[in-house]
């Protein structure tokens, strides 16, 4: 009894003199912009996304606005967050850092009438999200000004020079100069102001250099601008092609109140087709023109004629219909018990996390042949050691980060597909693993159905994009980071007995631009990244092809 008095009283001396330290690590949450909208925001370009484009993986948020806002005081009308962030703003962009809420918004008018959303947009703001750890952010608005010239007998675009405050403008020889009729004169943008404004007069005297006196909507400053018109005979129709597999666009400049004749055939043939009148759009001193139903990698011939008079002929090339690789999953190898998706001799264009899950002696992606045709891939979620492991299979390459998954998104890549068409099947467990990093709105997927996720990207990115599951550095596929000008998904999570045929279109964010790389990412669980998901759900795929039409 004495020695264990003597053991407990020696014991507590000892804790008496240590220092105690929190040792226990705090959770991970990510803090992430989720919305953010501004007034007077507008798309990129004619045609595309008004939506700013969000990336938590470089956590940068880009969008663009009109004419009709003054940056410096631009004010926010929607900022979304992730639930459990707080919002800490930039304050020298702030117009009142007191007044600029710490919580995110679905509206202004949600918020109390002393709140002030308006920043400083005039250089890229930062914010940092608080959660257990800092996010920073930047958020970097584009002002565009349409300025926009339209005069009678125009020939080309106006040479607007913004730092000179000049403009040149040319008309064909028989347009008087003294006499010239103003369709549109926008020198100040779209909600700008000119004075005097010659769309008011029937002409105008453009003989000698004249001066206009120009303000933006947000000021009520003017700026003396200087516009000079001379003559320059017309070389007919200028224009460049932007070809793909299937289709073409052709753009350039032609003399105002003139309509352009397209013609193209193939280098072969003798006789040009004309395109139909609904595939020219002229607006103004500008025209453009879809070429479709053309043949992959063919070089084609066409012409712009004006008034009867053939153009110069010039060609375009389309591009080539690359077809998917081991895209029926026909191609195995064996290394040591671990299965790979290529042949044993030949270079690898998809990756799998059995690299991970062969730790512990177990693949979660193999082949089967319970297929259409051949063998098929089966992509199984499993328990593996301590985590969920989700059946995967994607082009790129996967290495190990502890035991977490470092992976690379992409192979080389420069078509145009239109859709992705596969068939599969699934078995959808219920969810019964949300790892405790996972974001906590995760938890309510516990008991539910798993869904699978197949998607596929093209990117213009100069390299593969980088992904970490790691929670403490995670950084995972974004839909929508800039360099993704097109993308297609599909998930589901109903279980289907029998294979089906599926075909996901491919939505294209930008039309002139080539891509660099294809992603394809198939996912037994859409939320394995996060280590959620049901155990045993499976997900069957062959017959995998690009689809160009």
């Amino acid at each position: 009894m004495i020695k264990k008095l003597l053991y407990t009283t020696l014991c507590l001396l000892a804790l008496h003199g240590c220092k105690i330290e929190n040792d226990i690590p705090y959770p991970i949450v990510e803090g992430n912009i989720t919305a953010f909208e501004v007034e007077g925001q507008r798309a990129g370009e004619e045609g595309g996304n008004v939506q700013a484009a969000i990336s938590t993986q470089n956590r940068t948020v880009t969008l663009y606005v009109d004419d009709s806002v003054d940056l410096s005081e631009l004010r926010i009308t929607r900022l979304g967050i992730s639930e459990e962030a707080e919002l800490l703003p930039d304050s020298a962009s702030c117009k009142d850092y007191k007044r600029f809420p710490r919580e995110g918004f679905d509206s202004v008018d949600d918020l109390p009438l002393s709140m002030d959303t308006r920043m400083d947009f005039t250089r890229p703001v930062h914010f940092t999200l608080r959660t257990y750890q800092d996010y920073d952010w930047t958020v970097t608005v584009t002002q565009i000004i349409d300025r926009e010239i339209v005069v009678e007998n125009q020939i080309g675009n106006p040479v607007i020079d913004v730092h000179s405050r000049s403009v040149i403008i040319y008309v064909s020889p028989e347009q008087e100069l003294d006499a010239i009729h103003v369709t549109t004169f926008n020198l100040g943008g779209a909600h700008g102001k000119v004075v005097p404004n010659p769309e008011e007069y029937d002409t105008f005297d453009f003989s000698t250099p004249q001066e206009f006196y120009v303000s933006y909507a947000w000021e009520e400053a003017s700026y003396p601008w200087k516009v000079y018109v001379y003559h320059q005979a017309s070389s007919g129709a200028t224009g460049d092609v932007f070809a793909r597999v299937t289709t073409a666009s052709l753009s350039g400049s032609i003399q105002n109140g003139k309509t352009p004749v397209v013609e193209y055939k193939t280098q072969n043939e003798s006789t040009w087709t004309e395109l139909s009148s609904s595939a020219v759009t002229v607006s103004g001193t500008s025209y453009s023109a879809e070429f479709s139903g053309l043949s992959a990698g063919t070089t084609y011939q066409y012409r712009v004629n004006i008034d009867g008079v053939a153009g110069t002929e010039q060609s375009f090339t389309t591009a080539p219909a690359i077809p998917l690789e081991n895209g029926g999953f026909e191609n195995w190898n064996q290394n040591n018990g671990r299965w790979d998706p290529w042949g044993s001799s030949a270079q690898s264009f998809w990756g799998t996390g059995n690299r991970g899950s062969y730790i512990a002696s177990q693949n979660i992606t193999t082949p089967t042949d319970d297929a259409v045709l051949g063998r098929a891939a089966k992509l199984e979620t499993k328990h593996i050691l301590i985590k969920l492991a989700a059946g995967n299979i994607f082009a790129g390459d996967f290495e190990l980060d502890g035991l977490n998954g470092l992976l690379h998104f992409g192979r080389s890549f420069t078509s145009f597909p239109t859709a992705l068409r596969l068939y599969y099947k699934y078995t959808s467990e219920i969810v019964n693993e949300v790892n405790s990093d996972a974001p906590s709105y995760m938890e309510t997927f516990r008991n539910n159905p798993d869904t699978c996720h197949i998607y596929i990207a093209l990117s213009d990115k100069a390299e593969p994009y980088e992904i970490r599951n790691n929670p403490s550095n995670r950084r995972l596929f974004d839909k929508n980071d800039a360099n993704i000008i097109a993308y297609g998904e599909y998930q589901d999570g109903k279980t289907t007995s029998n294979y089906q045929q599926i075909t996901i279109p491919i939505e294209y964010r930008a039309t002139n631009r080539t891509p660099r790389y294809i992603i394809i990412v198939c996912a037994a669980s859409k939320y394995g990244d996060y280590y959620v998901g049901g155990e045993g759900s499976t997900l069957w795929l062959d017959e995998m092809e690009l689809v160009y039409e």
